[in-house]
């Protein structure tokens, strides 16, 4: 075992004194230390790169007058340097001189070092400039905004697509409080278009490439039913310290833009449907057929609205009437409508329904509807009815037998298979009624809603002129 000789520095002590030397060449700022004289101490690797002067030009010389500072600057900085480390530490700004004359504008915090026994052995001072202290309040200012007071959503995703960090009108957006979203996956709060979402999330980090304007439909876990519409972008967030920039996330900036979306759409949708009433109305024009004209409307209106429209006309209550006498059935309204069997199958569409729809083609029988059949309430009613499979299943039940087998929502109402949705409205012409027009949807559409209801009407209005003219014919 070696034993240092007297005079000569401990192991442990030498070992000290190059960690610390260590760890003062490695620190982000400029350092600097003087003893309770002034002499310099110290002058990190930092320092040499923010002015110019070595260590070995610094280390030993009284103070920094004369060299890094202009003697008309000297008494005001001592002044702040000394305060500083003799009360609270304050960041205080001033110019230092580079090795080549320039001056520098550095922020600086200067500490008191004591000894145990409470003696001043000096001070040290860290100091860095100014312009990029500036640029990093500038970035924590604006991180700060977006998170607090932009208006644009931000949430900042981490590798593993759990938010790190959400902005306050994101959180607003989302339906969440900021801090219960942290950490926890985003399927948590969203349901339809979550995967959506973290495809994108996927792509911005394996790629690097920002994704802008992307149009994300979602809905959230509280309210399922209504579908909202994010205008995205999306910047990969990278790590600036290391040679390579290490992906620390994505930051995913949105705005609700489901308003002005579903606008687009309802008028995108509403210029369609004047196009194909309009369209429809001129081949229309060219039969000589009334009829032929009425089932010309529906395979113009059928597309993009409705899987199957039906066409059921009212017959008269005595076959050898006069269709066009006042005296008919349905004349004065509702109330002289007989339910059932006064309904027969006209017209339907598209022609050449599947096997399962085979029924629906036209027969000339009196449709087999039960009194509460959507096409009879609508009779009645002299109106529109709207019908959706609730998806209980249907039982029915005898006095004698007891409960029967199940049957499906569609077949039990005479429908093709599949169908989910249905929508009768009556034919009104003349003041009387002359059928009942019956659209349906199958799963894979929403349920009718009142713009289609209106659309319906409007259809139905230009189907009982063509069907109450087809009868007038046939009377002459």
């Amino acid at each position: 075992m070696n034993v240092p000789a007297r005079g000569q520095a401990a192991p442990s002590l030498d070992a000290d004194a190059r960690l610390l030397s260590a760890l003062l060449n490695g620190m982000e700022v400029g350092l600097a230390a003087m003893d309770r004289d002034g002499v310099l101490t110290h002058w990190n690797r930092e320092a040499v790169r923010l002015l110019g002067w070595t260590a070995a030009e610094a280390v030993g010389r009284v103070g920094l007058e004369g060299w890094a500072l202009r003697p008309g600057d000297a008494d005001a900085v001592r002044g702040q340097l000394l305060g500083a480390a003799a009360g609270t530490p304050r960041v205080h700004e001033f110019a230092l001189l580079t090795s080549d004359g320039r001056r520098v504008l550095v922020r600086a915090q200067a500490h008191q070092v004591t000894a145990p026994d409470g003696r001043q052995l000096g001070l040290y001072f860290a100091f860095s400039e100014a312009g990029a202290q500036v640029e990093l309040e500038r970035s924590l200012a604006l991180a700060e905004a977006l998170m607090d007071e932009a208006p644009t959503g931000v949430v900042l995703v981490d590798a593993d697509l759990r938010p790190a960090a959400v902005g306050e009108s994101a959180a607003r957006w989302l339906d969440c409080d900021r801090n219960a979203l942290l950490g926890h996956p985003l399927g948590e709060v969203l349901g339809d278009g979550v995967q959506e979402l973290e495809a994108a999330l996927q792509h911005v980090l394996a790629t690097g490439k920002p994704l802008s304007g992307v149009k994300l439909w979602a809905a959230l876990r509280t309210d399922p039913s209504r579908r909202r519409c994010w205008r995205s972008e999306f910047v990969r967030l990278g790590s600036p310290l290391g040679e390579e920039p290490v992906p620390l996330g994505v930051a995913w900036f949105f705005e609700d833009i489901t308003l002005h979306e579903q606008s687009e759409q309802e008028g995108t949708v509403l210029r369609f449907r004047a196009t194909q009433l309009r369209r429809a109305g001129q081949a229309a024009a060219e039969c000589e057929d009334p009829m032929e004209g009425a089932v010309g409307y529906l395979d113009f209106v059928l597309a993009g609205f409705a899987d199957y429209a039906l066409l059921d006309v009212l017959a008269p209550a005595d076959a050898g009437a006069d269709p066009g006498d006042p005296g008919d059935v349905g004349r004065s309204g509702p109330a002289d409508v007989t339910p059932g069997g006064d309904l027969v199958r006209a017209a339907v569409s598209p022609v050449g329904a599947p096997v399962q729809a085979a029924a629906l083609e036209p027969t000339g029988i009196p449709a087999r509807y039960g009194e509460v059949h959507p096409a009879v309430r609508a009779l009645e009613r002299a109106g529109t009815v709207i019908v959706s499979d609730s998806g209980a299943p249907t039982v029915p039940t005898t006095p004698a037998q007891g409960p029967g087998p199940v049957l499906d929502w569609a077949l039990l109402r005479r429908w093709p298979a599949g169908t989910v949705h249905g929508l009768c409205t009556a034919l009104r012409s003349r003041g009387r009624t002359v059928g009942v027009l019956t659209f349906l949807r199958g799963s894979g559409r929403q349920r009718f809603d009142r713009a289609d209801t209106a659309y319906a009407e409007d259809i139905a209005a230009r189907v009982a002129a063509a069907v109450d003219l087809a009868a007038v014919g046939q009377k002459v």
